[in-house]
């Protein structure tokens, strides 16, 4: 039997060599015929650079401009095989933990799965679909970063709208410490997919690293025939499958019990019957939302206690962003009525949530709502922002970061949520007029992020409203904000003596002549993080006056500048005995032999000194 069955699979696939034969040998016979050049077969493999970014939740460079932004990973590389800092990679916002300390960090979401380590991403759309083969990453400074690579089924340059859009996950892994800075190459090992591809998406956390992270170019491989390992398909259970409906619950059995007649009876839960409510609840609170919502179609007490409201005070759905849709927050909504915490930064997009949804699901659970992650999402419209000034009048914490897509005008809806005491507008079209009704009304705002928003006019009249309306403000970020003066920093620091972290970084408006850093730091005794990067201004004298009037210093940028000599720093690193990170990058009169002298007297003190090869 074994034999015929060798026999059998020999003989078949003589027949599919033989087929593939004749038929590359008409397509060339025919090509010739025609005159026309020879059309490779379309297995050979195929070899491209991005073609556009579409897509990224953050960078560190400017709107405006090319250098460290996303949009440099377009294209042959620029700056590879060499390593260092270069200002023609993309480089993202943060890394390390250093951010995720300040006190403008929010508190993690319970729930969160742990093999979800993903902070940053971006979307890269590639000229051909291909079964990929092969992803290469350049990564020319700190890498390691990469900890999942993604391809998708829609095709970014079709004018079609997208239908049916689904993610599958190339490569994962988790986030790693690289021992040396320099470039590499990296390719991992890739699974095989069942639909070609254009549009891959590579997902970051740069938690482990000691500095920031650069990318040069992204190589996609593939071939256009689909390999025969990708016609098997996984199947894939979906966030979306959630039904509790009372017919396949009742065919779910539990334990046996003993009834009445002496015969056994399919009706008891057995030592579930035996324990308290509240410990049920407390074993539950451990689950992941999936897991939770499979557990719920189990048994009728189980399905009781997942659905209880209790265990979801606290929703974050962005691990899910790719499964995401209306139907999926369709069944979640009955058991949200308790909601406080909502996390659906990353979701929605490519049409999958739409205002419907978005509505229904606000008007049912945003009562108790007091916070509201919507990083990235490019659903948002005006009428949603609408919504959501309507049904959540307990709003405290809302973040639209990177919410690139939402018009100007949509903006002034948030100055009704009058309770707002965190406000994140990070690279938002959020205009002058919408930000100064925003602060009238939101007087009890106590972190605000205003980074890279630059179709704000006059930072000054924007910083004089701070001080006059949010006088408790405690963290400011006014990253490439590009015309605030020292008038408009002197009113602020007057006004906001609260503030504890300020960040400054490349506002090239600011002078150090006409003493606003010393007047800063005099103002501000409880400051924990300034960050004044690129300011070639800073001298040794505001320096010395941030080492004798700031005590409880913990993050010091001086990126950039001249005129700093290690004589000050020294100061400062023993007058502010808490001082974690400090970042003298290109500063001219610190050198590495000054760098490793001082991190020997200061040990406690991680000291930052990029180099470009």
């Amino acid at each position: 039997m074994l034999t015929l069955l060798s026999m059998f699979y020999y003989i078949c696939l003589r027949r599919r060599s033989r087929s593939g034969t004749r038929g590359e040998a008409l397509t060339s016979r025919r090509a010739v015929e025609s005159g026309q050049r020879a059309v490779l077969p379309i297995s050979v493999e195929v070899e491209q650079y991005a073609k556009e970014v579409l897509d990224f939740s953050s960078h560190y460079g400017s709107e405006n401009s090319m250098s460290y932004t996303m949009w440099n990973l377009a294209g042959v590389p620029n700056v590879y095989p060499s390593s260092g800092d270069f200002t023609q990679t993309a480089v993202f916002r943060a890394y390390g933990t250093w951010w995720e300390q300040c006190a403008s960090a929010p508190p993690p979401f319970r729930r969160t799965p742990k093999g979800f380590h993903s902070q940053d991403y971006i979307e890269l759309g590639f000229e051909e679909p291909v079964y990929p083969t092969a992803v290469e990453v350049l990564e020319t400074y700190y890498p390691g970063t990469i900890v999942q690579i993604l391809a998708c089924s829609h095709n970014p340059f079709s004018q079609n709208p997208p239908t049916d859009v689904r993610w599958e996950v190339l490569w994962s892994g988790e986030p790693t410490k690289v021992l040396t800075p320099q470039a590499r190459q990296f390719s991992p090992n890739i699974k095989h997919i069942s639909f070609p591809t254009n549009l891959l998406r590579l997902e970051v956390n740069s938690s482990l690293l000691d500095y920031y992270t650069e990318l040069d170019a992204v190589i996609l491989r593939g071939v256009k025939e689909r390999p025969m390992l990708a016609l098997y398909k996984m199947p894939i259970i979906d966030i979306n499958d959630l039904s509790d409906s009372e017919e396949e619950l009742s065919d779910l059995g539990g334990p046996f019990r003993q009834g009445g007649d002496g015969k056994n009876q399919r009706t008891g839960n057995g030592y579930f019957d035996k324990l308290p409510y509240e410990l049920i609840q407390l074993i539950l609170s451990h689950l992941t939302l999936p897991d939770l919502c499979r557990l719920a179609q189990s048994c009728k007490l189980l399905h009781q206690h997942c659905c209880d409201p209790l265990q979801y005070t606290q929703l974050s759905l962005q691990p899910y962003w790719g499964r995401l849709s209306d139907a999926s927050l369709g069944h979640l909504q009955g058991r949200c009525t308790l909601l406080q915490r909502l996390n659906l930064s990353w979701t929605g997009n490519r049409g999958a949530l739409t205002l419907t949804g978005f509505s229904s699901f606000m008007k049912a659970c945003g009562l108790s709502l007091g916070c509201l992650e919507l990083s990235c999402c490019h659903f948002l419209n005006e009428p949603c922002l609408e919504v959501i000034s309507q049904t959540c009048p307990a709003l405290q914490d809302l973040n639209l970061s990177s919410c690139d897509r939402l018009q100007s005008q949509a903006f002034a809806h948030i100055s009704k949520l009058t309770r707002l005491r965190r406000l994140v507008l990070y690279r938002t079209k959020i205009e002058q007029t919408a930000i100064l009704s925003i602060l009238t009304f939101c007087t009890e705002l106590k972190h605000l992020n205003l980074g890279s928003c630059v179709r704000i006019e006059d930072y000054d009249v924007v910083a004089s409203m701070l001080a006059a309306r949010c006088r408790s403000l405690c963290s400011l970020d006014l990253w490439r904000c590009r015309n605030l003066t020292d008038r408009g920093l002197a009113e602020l620091v007057s006004g906001c003596r609260m503030l504890e972290e300020l960040d400054l970084g490349w506002c090239p408006t600011l002078q150090s002549s006409t003493g606003c850093f010393q007047q800063l730091a005099r103002c501000l005794p409880r400051l924990r993080k300034l960050f004044l990067t690129a300011n070639r201004t800073v001298c040794d004298s505001d320096v010395e006056e941030l080492a004798g009037s700031c005590p409880s210093l913990q993050h010091l940028d001086i990126l950039g500048t001249r005129l700093v000599s290690a004589a000050s720093l020294k100061k400062l690193l023993q007058s502010c005995p808490r001082l974690l990170l400090l970042d003298v990058s290109f500063c001219s009169q610190i050198d590495m032999r000054v760098v490793q002298e001082l991190s020997s007297l200061f040990p406690n003190v991680a000291i930052k000194k990029s180099f470009t090869q």
